[in-house]
């Protein structure tokens, strides 16, 4: 039996409290988004959850227009002092795993409160493995190149590689962010969750 909408982000809010209900007219998907994945990511092409295994642009609009209703999660991230930052996704490694753990906590919990279609986005690339398929020396990737994933139940795209332009969404959800120009600039991930 569906929960009630409040009942619902009750629930949420027992796993993860620092989110807020939008409606998915507010989630702005682009093109050049993909293309920042692509020609400035250090990890394009390394994850699974990132391009060019994701999603296209055009899939994500379709699926943004199958849901009325979304949370977006914001999370505060610690980095690892003992990485240098210029090594992001290994600098904020503990902080990822943390924020990619809780959005499918939320979704399995929305799930199992009669919301079937819950379907959750993170941001940046995985961290379940210490090296993805892509980077493992004479792995060959085929069309089905998830099905070799050993955390495909878990492992969940990011916003920003399917398309999703995360600043303007979050601003327009309520959160305030800003380009980071400095590693001792306070880090926040957000998340997304469709609920319908």
């Amino acid at each position: 039996m569906k929960k009630e909408f409040a009942t619902l982000l009750n629930g949420l809010k027992a796993i993860h409290a620092d989110f807020k209900p939008i409606s998915t007219e507010i989630i702005v998907v682009a093109d050049w988004v993909r293309w920042k994945c692509q020609y400035g990511c250090k990890a394009y092409g390394k994850h699974l959850s990132c391009p060019p295994y994701t999603p296209s642009v055009e899939e994500t609009r379709r699926l943004i227009q199958c849901y009325e209703r979304a949370i977006v999660a914001r999370f505060e991230a610690t980095p690892n002092p003992r990485v240098p930052p210029k090594r992001i996704h290994h600098y904020l490694w503990n902080a990822i795993r943390i924020m990619h753990d809780t959005m499918f906590d939320l979704e399995r919990y929305a799930f199992l409160s009669g919301y079937y279609k819950a379907f959750a986005m993170v941001a940046l690339p995985c961290t379940y493995c210490e090296d993805c398929l892509p980077e493992r020396d004479g792995f060959e990737l085929d069309q089905a190149v998830k099905r070799f994933c050993e955390h495909q139940d878990r492992v969940r795209p990011a916003m920003e590689a399917c398309g999703i332009d995360v600043i303007t969404t979050v601003r327009d959800a309520g959160y305030e962010l800003g380009v980071l120009t400095s590693p001792d600039d306070k880090i926040e991930f957000f998340g997304l969750l469709l609920i319908e």
